[in-house]
């Protein structure tokens, strides 16, 4: 556990938790809850986002209007976003206002008031949402390529729902949601900057103190996840190609949780990594090219995505699948290296930004149960070896089963048995084992 870090928990099973940072004069606090798209009934796609929108939307004591001047009247700024597993409600505010910004977001938690005629509105901005991300190839495949790994399961559908989903909520059923996940025990409030803790829990505990806590069987049990990988291609007449092809992945937990992320940065984290320098410098077939690793409680993605032109489409895939097999054929020390510099980086560059603080301790304690040292998280990546890497790589892409997402012009792309055939080692993998010695 970080030592700079305080924790308090309720009685009722909240927990409070700051890092107070020495010489700035702002802060960020907000409540992470427990709770996201995943944690929907399957009459409830879209309900956790909805609900995200519409905490904004008045409470018996301030208007819509009121909340965000309030806010905005002393400079600060106030959001929330809806995740697969957790929503979020956060505020940056100068340190003063720490006590206004606080109180704002314990309104909106615990007493809004669901007026119908906003949340008409807020229906109608979400279902233009829906429409904008149908338009937005770049992001719709991403919705596409998580429902096909994690096909007919709710953690695969998008996070925004559907049109008839969106329109047939009501107050009730939002109170209904709210009551089952918003529970003390599911929630963590967390902050960073300028701030104190012993300020804070007091008046925490001034406004969820009294509130029970949550039931043993309130909310609706997550399903486990199980991965089933497969293909989703959509034809359409569009200038350039999206394409999304990845594996199963690691969740939050597990032991090499912080490998696929090195392993992905070696991949495809910036225009040193394999993928940029091979595919975009040396043979110019796409425009854009990058790795990521999602997580989850239960399981993870390792991906790649890509942006090509029609023309480029036909020998991409064979070309990221060949620079997947080798990567499992051996990593260079400098490679690791270089990440290991980037993380750290990365990680070093979140200490000094409160609002990256605070979120970062909040998605510890939600899905660690503690909070790590950045001692720790260093010597987590200096165990890292390229021969630990590349068993990795080989264990997550040779032989496995893949999912793909295209939209566009995709007519050249490879099939998925070809890409399966490939990732076998049945055809090509010599060629690729020699390149991987040079």
């Amino acid at each position: 556990m970080s030592v700079d870090v305080e924790i308090t928990r309720l009685s009722n099973g909240l927990t409070i938790a700051t890092e107070h940072m020495p010489n700035l004069e702002s802060a960020a606090l907000g409540i992470w809850v427990k709770a996201g798209a995943r944690d929907e009934a399957e009459n409830e796609h879209g309900i956790a986002h909805l609900l995200e929108h519409m905490a904004f939307k008045g409470t018996s004591s301030r208007t819509a209007r009121q909340i965000a001047e309030q806010i905005e009247d002393v400079g600060g700024e106030l959001n929330a976003a809806t995740s697969v597993e957790t929503t979020s409600y956060y505020a940056r505010v100068l340190k003063e206002d720490v006590p206004l910004a606080l109180d704002i977001l314990t309104d909106i938690l615990v007493d809004s008031n669901f007026d119908e005629a906003e949340l008409e509105r807020e229906q109608q901005v979400i279902l233009q949402e829906i429409g904008a991300a149908e338009d937005t190839p770049d992001d719709i495949v991403f919705d596409h390529f998580q429902e096909t790994a994690f096909r007919g399961q709710i953690i695969g559908r998008p996070i925004l729902g559907t049109r008839k989903t969106v329109k047939s909520f009501t107050p009730k059923r939002l109170r209904a949601y709210l009551s089952r996940h918003y529970t003390p025990d599911r929630m963590i409030i967390s902050a960073a900057g300028a701030v104190s803790h012993a300020d804070i829990v007091a008046r925490v505990s001034g406004a969820f103190g009294s509130m029970p806590p949550g039931s043993a069987v309130a909310g609706i049990p997550r399903a486990t996840a199980a991965y089933t990988g497969g293909e989703f291609r959509q034809t359409r007449d569009l200038m350039d190609a999206q394409l999304v092809l990845g594996f199963e992945g690691k969740p939050y937990y597990a032991r090499d949780f912080y490998a696929s992320q090195v392993l992905s940065l070696i991949l495809g984290g910036g225009m040193s990594s394999r993928l940029f320098q091979e595919i975009r410098e040396t043979r110019g077939l796409c425009y854009a090219i990058y790795a990521f690793h999602w997580s989850f409680s239960d399981s993870g993605i390792f991906g790649v995505h890509a942006a090509t032109g029609e023309e480029q489409l036909a020998e991409l895939a064979p070309v990221i699948v060949d620079e997947l097999m080798k990567a499992a054929q051996g990593i260079r020390p400098e490679e690791v290296t270089r990440a290991r510099a980037q993380m750290r980086a990365s990680l070093m560059m979140s200490q000094e930004s409160p609002a990256s603080r605070a979120g970062q301790i909040a998605r510890q304690l939600l899905f660690n149960g503690a909070t790590i040292s950045n001692a720790e998280l260093l010597d987590r990546l200096s165990a890292i070896t390229p021969e630990r890497l590349s068993d990795l790589a080989e264990r997550t892409f040779v032989g496995r089963t893949p999912t793909l997402a295209a939209i566009g012009p995709i007519a050249p792309l490879a099939s998925l048995e070809d890409i399966g055939t490939q990732l076998s080692g049945r055809t090509g993998l010599e060629g690729v084992r020699s390149a991987a010695h040079h």
